[in-house]
């Protein structure tokens, strides 16, 4: 109970602080002893894992600060792995407000003490509702991606001039870095070589976005898998991506993702309008727009390609 109460006056702080809250709906799946998905989960956030995060946040920090705060890396002259996060594309960041203003949202973009506040009030108010995936996925398109740098540039996300990654529930290569660079400097070791180590840390950042591409990969793989035996039955779903080609459409009750194929919108002749994200219509002024909500059919589900063709029943 202690160290529970602990850990929410440290993810209070942190908050006051600018730290940004993207907790995103994990996926997981129920299987047979043949590994066939029979149902699809939602992993829930609950107090436990906010305790582990905050105290695993703590450590990773305190680790840093020994090459970072007691002292500016510069005077003390030694080499060590960061895990930084630069701030977010002024660019983006315009486009997305524009884009939410549809959904009557708004975001200061003043400063970044603004800019972070008004994001976690903007990501706790759409919390529940048919807008929910499509803002947040957009409010992460919008940052910075996090890598490893010998160069300490501090971590915007997490509103900390220090960090790294030390420890984890996983053991990643940087955790192994990070834990012999400490041993050698608290033995005494001179400062090793930042050319060095900054060629291993953009090797762990390359190695880093291929595990996501292929742990999205295998999900969705067993999506498509879990949909192949439901051809023809109808889901209610939210339009998460509009292209020239077509729309894109995540079922609200299993968050698989499929896409209507633009000459499958057999009613008009559809033009696609980038800036307000969105298909319009030509001659009846149809308009399918990211965040409708829509209901589709499963048209085809293929495992090899792993993607998933829907038809547009209606709109919602």
């Amino acid at each position: 109970m202690e160290l529970s109460r602990l850990a929410q006056i440290l993810r209070e702080n942190r908050f006051s602080e600018g730290s940004i809250s993207f907790e995103r709906t994990e996926v997981k799946f129920n299987l047979d002893e043949n590994g066939k998905p029979l149902g699809i989960v939602f992993k829930e956030h609950g107090l436990s894992n906010q305790l582990i995060e905050e105290f695993m946040l703590l450590a990773n920090r305190t680790v840093a600060e020994f090459t970072g705060k007691k002292g500016t890396q510069k005077k003390l002259g030694k080499t060590f792995v960061y895990r930084v996060h630069d701030r977010p594309d002024r660019k983006k960041l315009n486009s997305f407000a524009y884009f939410i203003k549809r959904f009557g949202y708004r975001i200061q973009i003043k400063n970044e003490k603004t800019i972070a506040s008004s994001l976690n009030n903007l990501l706790e108010d759409v919390k529940g509702k048919k807008e929910q995936d499509v803002i947040e996925n957009l409010a992460v398109r919008a940052m910075a991606k996090a890598k490893y740098s010998t160069h300490n540039i501090g971590h915007y996300g997490l509103a900390f001039n220090n960090y790294t990654h030390f420890t984890s529930p996983i053991r990643r290569y940087p955790d192994m870095m990070v834990h012999r660079l400490i041993q050698h400097y608290i033995d005494g070791g001179k400062t090793v070589s930042e050319k060095k180590y900054e060629k291993m840390c953009q090797h762990s950042s390359v190695m880093e976005q291929k595990a996501a591409d292929a742990e999205r990969a295998s999900i969705k793989y067993k999506q498509v898998e879990f949909l192949q035996d439901k051809i023809g039955e109808q889901f209610e779903g939210i339009i998460s991506g509009v292209t020239e080609w077509g729309i894109y459409v995540e079922i609200i009750e299993n968050k698989c993702e499929g896409m209507v194929s633009i000459r499958d919108l057999d009613d008009d002749f559809y033009i696609y309008d980038e800036e307000n994200y969105c298909i319009v219509g030509r001659h009846t002024k149809n308009k399918y727009q990211l965040g409708d909500k829509v209901k589709i059919e499963i048209k085809n589900a293929n495992l090899v390609k792993k993607q998933l063709d829907f038809y547009l029943v209606n709109g919602i």
